[in-house]
C-alpha cells in the first residue's frame, strides 16, 4: 500500500487528495467558488499528509534518508508566500502552485514533526 501512496499520491508538496485517475479528480484550485470547493479535497495536495506518509515510511522500511528526501522541495517553498511558513495546498500537478491561505499552522507542524522523526544516522 505504502508504494502505490508514493507512485500514485507522493508529490515535491505533500499528498494528493484523489488519484489523478478517478474521473473526479480535480487538479487545480481555480475558479468560482463552487469550482475551487469541487476541487478541494479531489486531487489538490495537502502538506500535511506528508508526515503521515513518512511515519509509514519510517515504520515499514526504516529508511531515514530517502524518508528526508520526501520533505526536501517542501523547504523552497518557505520564502514563496508567507516568509517561513506552508500555504494550505497546493495544485496536484507541476509546478504546484501554491493555493488557499499563504500559513497553515498543521501543515507547518507536521512537516517539523516528520523531519524531527527522520533526525538520526542513516545506513
Amino acid at each position: 500500500m505504502l508504494d502505490v501512496v508514493r507512485e500514485r499520491l507522493l508529490t515535491p508538496c505533500g499528498l494528493l487528495t484523489l488519484d489523478p485517475a478517478h474521473r473526479e479528480y480535480h487538479p487545480r484550485y481555480e475558479g468560482d467558488l463552487r469550482t475551487r470547493d469541487a476541487a478541494y479535497h479531489q486531487g489538490l495536495v495537502w502538506t500535511w499528509l506528508i508526515g503521515h506518509f513518512v511515519d509509514a515510511w519510517l515504520l515499514v522500511y526504516g529508511d531515514r534518508a530517502t524518508a528526508r528526501g520526501f520533505l526536501a522541495a517542501i523547504g523552497d517553498h518557505l520564502s514563496d508566500a508567507g516568509m517561513g511558513t506552508i500555504s494550505e495546498i497546493f495544485d496536484a500537478e507541476a509546478p504546484h502552485v501554491a493555493r488557499g491561505c499563504i500559513a497553515q499552522a498543521w501543515s507547518v507542524a507536521e512537516v517539523l514533526r516528520a523531519i524531527l522523526g527522520t533526525e538520526g544516522p542513516t545506513e
